[in-house]
Protein backbone atom coordinates (compact mmCIF):
# COMPACT_ATOMS: atom_id res chain seq x y z
CA UNK A 1 0.00 0.00 0.00
CA UNK A 2 1.21 3.39 -0.93
CA UNK A 3 1.58 6.11 1.83
CA UNK A 4 0.92 8.91 -1.06
CA UNK A 5 -2.19 10.98 0.57
CA UNK A 6 -4.02 13.55 -1.75
CA UNK A 7 -5.36 16.64 -0.14
CA UNK A 8 -8.39 18.08 -2.13
CA UNK A 9 -8.99 21.73 -1.56
CA UNK A 10 -12.25 23.50 -1.61
CA UNK A 11 -11.99 26.40 -4.23
CA UNK A 12 -12.27 29.47 -3.19
CA UNK A 13 -12.58 31.61 -6.57
CA UNK A 14 -16.34 32.89 -6.54
CA UNK A 15 -18.76 30.67 -8.76
CA UNK A 16 -15.65 28.07 -9.26
CA UNK A 17 -17.83 24.79 -9.19
CA UNK A 18 -14.75 22.44 -10.90
CA UNK A 19 -12.99 19.81 -8.97
CA UNK A 20 -9.58 18.34 -9.75
CA UNK A 21 -10.81 15.14 -8.19
CA UNK A 22 -14.06 13.83 -9.09
CA UNK A 23 -15.75 10.53 -7.25
CA UNK A 24 -14.96 8.41 -9.74
CA UNK A 25 -11.03 9.16 -9.69
CA UNK A 26 -11.36 9.53 -6.25
CA UNK A 27 -12.33 5.68 -6.18
CA UNK A 28 -10.08 5.01 -8.62
CA UNK A 29 -6.51 6.37 -6.50
CA UNK A 30 -8.32 4.63 -3.15
CA UNK A 31 -7.92 1.82 -5.41
CA UNK A 32 -4.68 1.87 -6.58
CA UNK A 33 -3.37 2.02 -2.88
CA UNK A 34 -3.77 5.98 -2.20
CA UNK A 35 -5.39 7.72 0.44
CA UNK A 36 -7.52 10.99 -0.41
CA UNK A 37 -8.89 13.52 2.07
CA UNK A 38 -11.72 15.58 0.77
CA UNK A 39 -12.49 19.52 1.90
CA UNK A 40 -16.17 20.18 2.24
CA UNK A 41 -17.14 22.45 -0.20
CA UNK A 42 -20.43 24.49 -0.81
CA UNK A 43 -19.42 25.50 -4.67
CA UNK A 44 -17.95 22.09 -5.70
CA UNK A 45 -20.75 20.42 -8.76
CA UNK A 46 -20.35 16.97 -6.67
CA UNK A 47 -21.90 16.43 -3.13
CA UNK A 48 -18.95 15.89 -0.32
CA UNK A 49 -20.85 12.86 0.35
CA UNK A 50 -20.50 11.48 -2.98
CA UNK A 51 -16.46 11.47 -1.94
CA UNK A 52 -17.42 10.00 1.42
CA UNK A 53 -19.46 7.01 -0.30
CA UNK A 54 -15.92 6.04 -2.46
CA UNK A 55 -13.97 6.27 0.67
CA UNK A 56 -12.52 9.27 1.18
CA UNK A 57 -12.28 11.22 4.07
CA UNK A 58 -14.13 14.27 4.78
CA UNK A 59 -11.93 17.41 6.61
CA UNK A 60 -12.66 21.16 6.80
CA UNK A 61 -12.90 23.09 4.27
CA UNK A 62 -9.65 25.51 4.46
CA UNK A 63 -7.63 22.87 6.17
CA UNK A 64 -5.13 22.34 3.98
CA UNK A 65 -2.34 24.53 5.57
CA UNK A 66 -2.47 22.75 8.34
CA UNK A 67 -2.44 18.80 7.22
CA UNK A 68 1.18 17.14 7.48
CA UNK A 69 3.66 18.11 4.89
CA UNK A 70 3.85 15.06 3.34
CA UNK A 71 0.18 15.52 1.82
CA UNK A 72 -0.07 16.57 -1.61
CA UNK A 73 -2.06 19.36 -1.90
CA UNK A 74 -4.40 19.00 -5.19
CA UNK A 75 -6.76 21.90 -6.61
CA UNK A 76 -7.36 24.02 -9.79
CA UNK A 77 -7.63 27.58 -9.10
CA UNK A 78 -4.69 29.91 -7.68
CA UNK A 79 -4.77 29.91 -3.90
CA UNK A 80 -6.30 33.18 -1.91
CA UNK A 81 -3.63 35.53 -2.22
CA UNK A 82 -1.93 35.42 0.91
CA UNK A 83 1.51 35.80 1.68
CA UNK A 84 2.59 33.17 4.20
CA UNK A 85 5.06 30.17 2.73
CA UNK A 86 3.92 27.04 1.29
CA UNK A 87 5.60 24.09 2.62
CA UNK A 88 4.09 21.56 0.41
CA UNK A 89 3.82 19.93 -2.52
CA UNK A 90 0.91 21.72 -4.79
CA UNK A 91 -0.93 20.38 -7.79
CA UNK A 92 -3.12 23.41 -9.37
CA UNK A 93 -3.03 26.01 -11.76
CA UNK A 94 -0.57 28.64 -10.55
CA UNK A 95 -0.67 30.81 -13.65
CA UNK A 96 2.96 32.57 -13.03
CA UNK A 97 5.49 30.85 -15.26
CA UNK A 98 4.80 33.50 -18.52
CA UNK A 99 5.55 36.45 -16.70
CA UNK A 100 1.83 37.36 -15.32
CA UNK A 101 1.09 40.19 -12.93
CA UNK A 102 2.16 39.18 -9.45
CA UNK A 103 3.75 35.98 -10.74
CA UNK A 104 7.05 36.78 -8.62
CA UNK A 105 4.56 36.97 -5.00
CA UNK A 106 3.30 33.89 -6.27
CA UNK A 107 6.01 31.94 -7.59
CA UNK A 108 8.27 33.20 -4.28
CA UNK A 109 5.91 31.62 -1.36
CA UNK A 110 7.51 28.18 -2.53
CA UNK A 111 10.79 28.58 -1.99
CA UNK A 112 10.30 30.65 1.28
CA UNK A 113 8.52 27.87 2.59
CA UNK A 114 10.28 24.61 0.89
CA UNK A 115 7.44 23.93 -1.14
CA UNK A 116 7.06 22.35 -4.55
CA UNK A 117 4.29 24.00 -7.61
CA UNK A 118 3.66 21.09 -9.86
CA UNK A 119 1.89 23.30 -12.24
CA UNK A 120 -1.30 21.80 -14.12
CA UNK A 121 -0.65 24.09 -17.57
CA UNK A 122 2.81 22.06 -17.67
CA UNK A 123 2.18 18.51 -17.35
CA UNK A 124 2.87 17.17 -20.51
CA UNK A 125 3.03 13.68 -22.39
CA UNK A 126 6.46 12.22 -24.33
CA UNK A 127 4.85 14.40 -27.42
CA UNK A 128 4.39 17.62 -25.70
CA UNK A 129 1.04 17.47 -25.60
CA UNK A 130 -0.44 18.74 -22.16
CA UNK A 131 -1.68 15.21 -20.54
CA UNK A 132 -4.83 17.35 -18.99
CA UNK A 133 -6.64 20.36 -20.08
CA UNK A 134 -9.83 22.15 -20.14
CA UNK A 135 -9.30 23.93 -23.68
CA UNK A 136 -12.59 22.12 -25.21
CA UNK A 137 -15.23 23.14 -22.54
CA UNK A 138 -13.60 26.50 -22.43
CA UNK A 139 -14.26 27.06 -26.17
CA UNK A 140 -17.76 25.65 -25.69
CA UNK A 141 -18.38 28.05 -22.99
CA UNK A 142 -17.03 31.09 -24.23
CA UNK A 143 -18.75 30.78 -27.92
CA UNK A 144 -21.82 30.02 -25.92
CA UNK A 145 -21.97 33.64 -24.18
CA UNK A 146 -20.48 35.11 -27.26
CA UNK A 147 -23.23 34.16 -29.21
CA UNK A 148 -25.70 35.25 -26.45
CA UNK A 149 -24.41 38.51 -26.36
CA UNK A 150 -24.53 39.21 -29.45
CA UNK A 151 -27.96 38.31 -29.68
CA UNK A 152 -28.42 39.95 -26.51
CA UNK A 153 -26.89 43.20 -27.93
CA UNK A 154 -29.25 43.24 -30.78
CA UNK A 155 -32.65 42.73 -28.43
CA UNK A 156 -31.43 45.44 -25.97
CA UNK A 157 -30.34 48.40 -28.03
CA UNK A 158 -30.64 51.00 -25.31
CA UNK A 159 -26.83 49.27 -24.24
CA UNK A 160 -27.89 47.22 -20.89
CA UNK A 161 -25.38 44.44 -20.10
CA UNK A 162 -25.68 40.90 -20.70
CA UNK A 163 -26.91 40.01 -17.26
CA UNK A 164 -25.48 37.28 -15.15
CA UNK A 165 -25.17 33.26 -15.96
CA UNK A 166 -24.65 30.33 -13.80
CA UNK A 167 -23.26 26.84 -14.23
CA UNK A 168 -25.52 24.51 -16.28
CA UNK A 169 -26.12 20.61 -15.48
CA UNK A 170 -24.91 19.37 -18.95
CA UNK A 171 -24.05 20.74 -22.76
CA UNK A 172 -27.40 19.75 -23.85
CA UNK A 173 -29.17 22.68 -21.90
CA UNK A 174 -26.74 25.06 -21.95
CA UNK A 175 -26.94 24.32 -26.29
CA UNK A 176 -31.07 25.45 -25.74
CA UNK A 177 -30.76 28.78 -24.01
CA UNK A 178 -27.52 29.50 -27.29
CA UNK A 179 -30.20 28.42 -29.89
CA UNK A 180 -33.06 30.45 -28.16
CA UNK A 181 -30.88 33.21 -28.25
CA UNK A 182 -29.56 32.54 -32.06
CA UNK A 183 -33.15 32.56 -33.10
CA UNK A 184 -33.81 36.05 -31.07
CA UNK A 185 -31.48 37.72 -32.45
CA UNK A 186 -31.58 36.41 -36.05
CA UNK A 187 -35.29 37.69 -35.91
CA UNK A 188 -34.07 41.18 -34.92
CA UNK A 189 -31.11 41.23 -38.04
CA UNK A 190 -32.43 38.57 -40.67
CA UNK A 191 -28.87 36.86 -40.79
CA UNK A 192 -26.83 34.70 -38.73
CA UNK A 193 -23.82 35.71 -36.99
CA UNK A 194 -20.26 35.43 -38.53
CA UNK A 195 -17.56 34.30 -35.96
CA UNK A 196 -14.16 34.25 -36.43
CA UNK A 197 -12.56 31.21 -34.24
CA UNK A 198 -8.56 32.26 -33.75
CA UNK A 199 -6.68 28.95 -32.54
CA UNK A 200 -9.73 26.56 -34.29
CA UNK A 201 -7.55 23.77 -34.54
CA UNK A 202 -6.79 23.21 -30.90
CA UNK A 203 -9.00 22.20 -28.58
CA UNK A 204 -10.42 24.97 -27.02
CA UNK A 205 -10.84 26.29 -30.74
CA UNK A 206 -12.69 22.63 -31.46
CA UNK A 207 -15.18 23.45 -28.82
CA UNK A 208 -15.94 26.97 -29.86
CA UNK A 209 -16.38 25.77 -33.26
CA UNK A 210 -18.22 22.89 -32.51
CA UNK A 211 -20.46 24.73 -30.16
CA UNK A 212 -21.71 27.27 -32.89
CA UNK A 213 -22.25 24.41 -35.68
CA UNK A 214 -24.36 22.74 -32.64
CA UNK A 215 -26.29 25.83 -31.82
CA UNK A 216 -27.03 26.19 -35.96
CA UNK A 217 -24.92 28.72 -36.94
CA UNK A 218 -23.94 27.65 -40.59
CA UNK A 219 -20.85 26.54 -41.30
CA UNK A 220 -19.90 29.05 -43.90
CA UNK A 221 -20.24 31.85 -40.85
CA UNK A 222 -17.87 30.46 -39.11
CA UNK A 223 -14.05 31.51 -40.00
CA UNK A 224 -11.29 29.04 -38.70
CA UNK A 225 -7.68 30.39 -38.56
CA UNK A 226 -4.85 29.32 -36.83
CA UNK A 227 -1.04 29.17 -37.36
CA UNK A 228 -0.90 28.99 -41.28
CA UNK A 229 -3.42 32.23 -41.29
CA UNK A 230 -1.87 34.07 -38.01
CA UNK A 231 1.77 33.58 -39.81
CA UNK A 232 1.15 34.66 -43.07
CA UNK A 233 0.50 38.45 -42.37
CA UNK A 234 0.79 40.35 -38.70
CA UNK A 235 -2.56 41.94 -36.93
CA UNK A 236 -4.28 43.85 -36.88
CA UNK A 237 -6.39 41.60 -39.09
CA UNK A 238 -9.20 43.54 -40.92
CA UNK A 239 -11.14 39.74 -41.23
CA UNK A 240 -11.71 40.01 -37.60
CA UNK A 241 -13.21 43.61 -37.62
CA UNK A 242 -15.61 42.83 -40.43
CA UNK A 243 -17.11 39.58 -38.14
CA UNK A 244 -20.09 39.96 -35.84
CA UNK A 245 -17.96 37.58 -33.01
CA UNK A 246 -14.13 37.16 -32.36
CA UNK A 247 -13.26 34.31 -30.21
CA UNK A 248 -9.73 34.08 -28.89
CA UNK A 249 -8.80 30.50 -28.15
CA UNK A 250 -4.79 30.31 -28.73
CA UNK A 251 -2.36 29.74 -26.06
CA UNK A 252 0.11 32.23 -26.03
CA UNK A 253 3.87 31.18 -25.46
CA UNK A 254 5.38 33.62 -27.77
CA UNK A 255 5.42 37.94 -28.27
CA UNK A 256 2.82 38.55 -31.22
CA UNK A 257 1.64 41.49 -32.67
CA UNK A 258 -2.02 42.37 -32.01
CA UNK A 259 -5.12 40.95 -33.45
CA UNK A 260 -7.07 43.78 -33.17
CA UNK A 261 -6.04 47.03 -31.18
CA UNK A 262 -8.02 50.27 -30.46
CA UNK A 263 -6.68 51.77 -33.23
CA UNK A 264 -8.35 49.08 -35.81
CA UNK A 265 -11.88 49.81 -33.73
CA UNK A 266 -11.73 52.83 -35.39
CA UNK A 267 -12.46 51.18 -39.24
CA UNK A 268 -15.99 52.10 -41.09
CA UNK A 269 -16.48 48.24 -42.23
CA UNK A 270 -16.58 47.32 -38.25
CA UNK A 271 -19.16 44.83 -37.95
CA UNK A 272 -17.60 43.25 -34.85
CA UNK A 273 -19.67 43.45 -31.47
CA UNK A 274 -18.21 41.15 -29.25
CA UNK A 275 -15.06 39.42 -28.05
CA UNK A 276 -14.53 36.56 -26.55
CA UNK A 277 -11.04 36.16 -24.98
CA UNK A 278 -11.30 32.39 -23.81
CA UNK A 279 -7.59 32.53 -23.67
CA UNK A 280 -7.90 36.06 -21.13
CA UNK A 281 -3.93 36.74 -20.98
CA UNK A 282 -4.34 40.30 -19.69
CA UNK A 283 -1.80 40.55 -17.02
CA UNK A 284 0.43 38.62 -19.79
CA UNK A 285 2.83 41.72 -21.62
CA UNK A 286 2.18 39.57 -24.70
CA UNK A 287 -1.62 39.89 -24.82
CA UNK A 288 -2.50 40.20 -28.48
CA UNK A 289 -6.35 42.02 -27.56
CA UNK A 290 -4.94 45.29 -25.84
CA UNK A 291 -8.71 46.34 -25.65
CA UNK A 292 -9.71 46.31 -22.24
CA UNK A 293 -8.26 45.32 -18.89
CA UNK A 294 -9.99 43.40 -16.68
CA UNK A 295 -11.47 40.41 -15.89
CA UNK A 296 -14.78 39.49 -16.19
CA UNK A 297 -17.53 37.16 -14.18
CA UNK A 298 -20.29 35.02 -14.39
CA UNK A 299 -22.03 38.29 -12.50
CA UNK A 300 -21.16 40.36 -14.54
CA UNK A 301 -20.05 38.44 -17.57
CA UNK A 302 -19.18 41.26 -20.39
CA UNK A 303 -17.39 44.75 -20.23
CA UNK A 304 -17.89 47.39 -22.79
CA UNK A 305 -15.42 49.15 -24.94
CA UNK A 306 -15.33 52.60 -25.65
CA UNK A 307 -16.09 52.85 -29.55
CA UNK A 308 -16.74 55.92 -31.95
CA UNK A 309 -19.25 54.27 -33.38
CA UNK A 310 -22.20 51.40 -33.66
CA UNK A 311 -22.34 48.46 -32.98
CA UNK A 312 -21.34 48.54 -29.64
CA UNK A 313 -18.74 46.18 -28.90
CA UNK A 314 -18.56 44.02 -25.38
CA UNK A 315 -15.94 41.58 -24.13
CA UNK A 316 -16.18 38.29 -22.39
CA UNK A 317 -13.04 37.37 -20.64
CA UNK A 318 -14.24 34.77 -17.65
CA UNK A 319 -11.40 33.09 -16.56
CA UNK A 320 -12.64 30.42 -15.55
CA UNK A 321 -15.25 29.48 -18.45
CA UNK A 322 -15.10 25.51 -17.98
CA UNK A 323 -17.21 26.23 -14.67
CA UNK A 324 -20.52 27.24 -17.13
CA UNK A 325 -20.27 23.01 -17.07
CA UNK A 326 -18.63 22.05 -13.89
CA UNK A 327 -19.34 18.33 -14.37
CA UNK A 328 -18.66 17.77 -17.67
CA UNK A 329 -15.27 19.61 -17.53
CA UNK A 330 -14.38 18.08 -14.23
CA UNK A 331 -15.31 14.61 -15.60
CA UNK A 332 -13.16 14.63 -18.80
CA UNK A 333 -9.92 16.48 -16.97
CA UNK A 334 -10.04 14.41 -13.96
CA UNK A 335 -10.39 11.21 -15.91
CA UNK A 336 -7.16 12.68 -18.39
CA UNK A 337 -5.34 13.28 -15.61
CA UNK A 338 -5.54 10.28 -13.32
CA UNK A 339 -3.47 8.17 -15.58
CA UNK A 340 -0.88 10.71 -14.19
CA UNK A 341 -1.61 11.06 -10.59
CA UNK A 342 -1.43 7.07 -10.37
CA UNK A 343 2.31 7.59 -10.64
CA UNK A 344 2.75 9.87 -8.17
CA UNK A 345 3.51 7.42 -5.81
CA UNK A 346 6.68 6.74 -7.69
CA UNK A 347 7.40 10.32 -8.66
CA UNK A 348 10.60 10.68 -8.69
CA UNK A 349 10.86 8.02 -11.67
CA UNK A 350 8.05 9.33 -12.99
CA UNK A 351 8.73 11.43 -16.02
CA UNK A 352 5.68 13.33 -16.21
CA UNK A 353 6.29 14.53 -12.93
CA UNK A 354 10.22 15.19 -12.81
CA UNK A 355 9.69 17.30 -15.78
CA UNK A 356 7.02 19.22 -13.53
CA UNK A 357 9.96 19.61 -10.73
CA UNK A 358 12.69 20.49 -13.27
CA UNK A 359 10.38 23.87 -14.62
CA UNK A 360 9.70 24.32 -11.13
CA UNK A 361 13.25 24.81 -10.17
CA UNK A 362 13.85 26.43 -13.21
CA UNK A 363 11.36 29.09 -12.83
CA UNK A 364 12.64 29.69 -9.40
CA UNK A 365 16.25 30.62 -10.54
CA UNK A 366 14.18 33.26 -12.54
CA UNK A 367 13.36 35.01 -9.21
CA UNK A 368 17.08 35.68 -8.54
CA UNK A 369 17.41 36.61 -12.25
CA UNK A 370 14.78 39.41 -11.85
CA UNK A 371 15.41 40.29 -8.28
CA UNK A 372 19.17 40.94 -9.17
CA UNK A 373 18.14 43.03 -12.87
CA UNK A 374 15.63 44.91 -10.51
CA UNK A 375 18.89 46.39 -8.71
Amino acid sequence: MSGTVFHLRSECKPLEHRSALTPSTTKALIEAGYKVNVERSPERIFDDADFEAVGATLVEEASWPSAPLDHIIIGLKELPEEDFPLKHTHIMFAHCYKGQTGWREVLGRFPRGGGTLLDLEFLQDESGRRVAAFGEHAGVAGAALAVQTWAWQLTHPNGEPLPSTSSYNNEGLLLDDVRSSLEQGQQKTGKMPKVLVIGALGRCGRGAVDLCRKAGVPDENIIKWDLPETSAKNGPYAEIIESDIFINAIYLSDPIPPFVDMKSLLSPSRKLSVVCDVSCDITNPHNPIPIYSINTTFSSPTVPVSVSSDPPLSVISIDHLPSLLPREASEAFSAALLPSLMQLKDRKQARVWQQAEDLFAKKVGTLDESNGAAH
